[in-house]
């Protein structure tokens, strides 16, 4: 039988109010990524109309819902569009909207530091996979390739595209709609996977990742 017992609840110090608009960006910046964790890490792969492939690391990423299965990463913008010209977007934002596709691929403790150097401010006819020592493989739906270091992935077809601002930081919501998931055949059983032979990662704030070998469990009230 489960515990039910209640376990009293140890309430925090005084706390402080903070107004975010009365803070320059890179201190909302500090206290979302502080306070958001830990953040699941989407190693996105794309290609660009040109083939030029791309792959690079975002943790705001969750799924959105199952019927039909859909996720979202969150590029931020780079600067002010110029010219009325969206050419403040990171590579991957520019790919997905041109091609309307992209890969996430979940990142395992194993290539952690292949995906971190995947973070480099790099111009976009540099290809990521060989900056960070990666393998472009073929996907089955989407032109855009699988990292094969990954222990799954998911082969996205863009739903839509949000604009919640403008200027340095604002953020992009990405959705798109799972079409293939992969999964390496030792991690998956009756659909289920095993959180150990994953082995994934996340980020804290800074430069401070996470593990999720530590785990507990908690039985879900009826």
């Amino acid at each position: 039988m489960p515990d039910l017992t209640v376990k009293p609840v140890v309430m925090p110090a005084p706390m402080r109010s903070i107004d975010p608009a009365t803070l320059e960006v890179m201190q909302v910046y500090k206290l979302m990524t502080g306070l958001i964790v830990p953040r699941p890490v989407a190693l996105v792969s794309t290609v660009d109309a040109a083939g030029v492939r791309n792959v690079a690391p975002y943790s705001f990423f969750c799924g959105v819902g199952s019927n039909p299965p859909t996720v979202l990463f969150c590029p931020s913008l780079t600067g002010p569009p110029k010219d009325g010209k969206r050419d403040d977007r990171k590579d991957t934002l520019r790919n997905v909207e041109e091609t309307g596709e992209f890969v996430i691929n979940i990142v395992s403790e194993a290539i952690a530091d292949a995906a971190n150097r995947t973070a480099a401010n790099v111009p976009p006819e540099v290809d990521e996979f060989d900056l960070a020592g990666l393998t472009a493989i073929p996907s089955e739906v989407v032109k855009a390739p699988r990292v094969a270091e990954s222990p799954a992935q998911m082969e996205c077809k863009l739903l839509q595209v949000i604009f919640t601002g403008a200027g340095v930081a604002a953020g992009v919501i990405v959705l798109g709609e799972v079409v293939r998931f992969h999964v390496a055949a030792e991690l998956e059983e009756n659909y289920r996977i095993d959180p150990t032979g994953l082995d994934a990662v996340g980020r804290m704030a800074g430069n401070t990742w996470a593990r999720t070998q530590d785990r507990f469990e908690l039985v879900r009230p009826k």
